[in-house]
């Protein structure tokens, strides 16, 4: 017996844990996780797949925090459910690293960059009318954002596609949503993915690892009680903003008709485009056509997804305030729904079926991507110095590593000294 007490730690621990144990990092403390998300808000300029790219750099490639598979899983998760795309993916890695309070941690710092800079550009507008001064900046940005993105797709591609059948499935992806691009070839070919994930299971399921060794940086195991406490922290700021609107019916109805928006918005910022546009400028006669024009204008010139104009329109409406609720009802409402999601995923991700049918989806998710770059393209400035500025930044961020922050500030660089 006493000879026990001179046996290494983890003696009799079987190495495949004592593997796990040692590799898995330490829990990642909310304002680590704050910071990481400011961060990738603060850099993903140009869309909805920037910001899953830079989100992918930064958790994925360099903290080592998720999978690139769990990464993949939220992305398909967020394109079927209604809602920002990009902010869904936040909330859903948020959620796998640190529960119920890790994902409003993440989306609240992942927006704030975005809904920061339209306040600002916002109220200059509103003074002067134009924003023509800053554009350089961005003509130099959008190369290095396209760049981000393939060098995202790169890595996604070599962690999700292993086989002949899903190479066939990430080109196909690829090719048909830059050729057709919108919700409706989006949900056919995961669904076509999924199908041929289930016919090749044999060969492409893996065994999904047990509840008790849950991968890097997953969301702990949380008993019920903890969770109804975690929910009711989270539900503070709501019940304060309620409180908020309330007093004023404008801010109830912003917050309202941006939530209703949200809820009904499938498939990413620009699908939310026409519904924008008859809801403020048609319906409630909130902006002027020309206003709405730069409005969108303004979300290329800011990080964020382009339903952060929702936060321009509340500001045109009542002011800071009503860019607050304007943004809490476009954003809270389908993070909500995507947190219910992502713990309905974690408990039936054990099944084979379902690891089967990911396996399809992930290979397709990665071809999506390249897709996304190319439509992020149109938006450069036609010119040999963005070709450049992009060539230079896929350089830095493939070969040498670089992190995507310090890509996308010295490509703005470029552009104010190039354009």
């Amino acid at each position: 017996m006493r000879a026990s007490k001179h046996l290494p730690l983890g003696a009799g621990t079987p190495p495949q844990v004592q593997q796990q144990q040692a590799a898995a990092p330490a829990p990642l403390s909310l304002f680590m996780l704050a910071l990481l998300f400011l961060r990738i808000g603060c850099t993903s300029v140009g869309g909805f797949m920037a910001m899953v790219s830079v989100t992918q750099n930064v958790i994925v490639e360099r903290r080592r925090l998720l999978p690139a598979s769990d990464l993949l899983d939220g992305l398909a998760l967020a394109s079927v459910l209604p809602g920002p795309v990009a902010i869904n993916v936040v909330a859903y890695t948020g959620y796998r690293l640190r529960g119920v309070a890790g994902a409003a941690i993440a989306m609240l710092c992942a927006v704030l960059p975005a809904f920061l800079c339209i306040i600002a550009l916002g109220s200059l507008y509103f003074r002067f009318g134009s924003m023509d001064a800053v554009r350089p900046l961005f003509h130099g940005i959008t190369p290095a954002v396209v760049a981000v993105v393939l060098a995202a797709g790169c890595r996604l591609w070599s962690s999700a596609v292993r086989d002949h059948w899903q190479v066939a499935l990430g080109v196909a992806a690829a090719l048909l949503l830059t050729i057709v691009p919108g919700l409706p070839t989006t949900l056919t070919v995961m669904a076509l993915a999924a199908a041929v994930g289930c016919r090749y299971r044999a060969s492409a399921a893996a065994p999904a690892p047990p509840a008790s060794s849950a991968t890097p940086g997953a969301a702990p195991t949380t008993s019920p009680g903890r969770l109804r406490r975690l929910a009711l922290a989270a539900t503070l700021p709501l019940a304060g903003l309620a409180s908020l609107a309330l007093q004023s019916s404008l801010l109830f109805k912003l917050a309202g008709v941006f939530a209703g928006m949200s809820l009904l918005t499938f498939g990413g910022g620009y699908v939310f485009i026409p519904l924008l546009q008859h809801t403020v400028v048609d319906t409630y006669g909130w902006l002027q056509p020309r206003q709405f024009v730069d409005a969108l204008a303004l979300t290329q010139l800011s990080p964020g997804p382009v339903m952060i104009s929702s936060a321009f329109v509340g500001l045109k409406v009542a002011g800071v305030p009503g860019a607050i609720a304007a943004s809490a009802g476009m954003f809270i409402p389908s993070a909500i729904l995507m947190i219910a999601a992502s713990g309905a995923m974690q408990r039936i991700r054990g099944s084979a079926g379902v690891q089967a049918a990911l396996c399809g989806v992930r290979a397709a998710l990665a071809g999506m991507v390249f897709s996304a770059a190319a439509g992020i393209v149109h938006l450069a400035e036609p010119s040999w110095l963005s070709v450049l500025i992009g060539a230079l930044a896929l350089l830095a961020l493939v070969r040498f590593r670089i992190d995507a922050a310090w890509v996308v500030a010295c490509a703005a660089l470029a552009g104010w000294l190039v354009f």
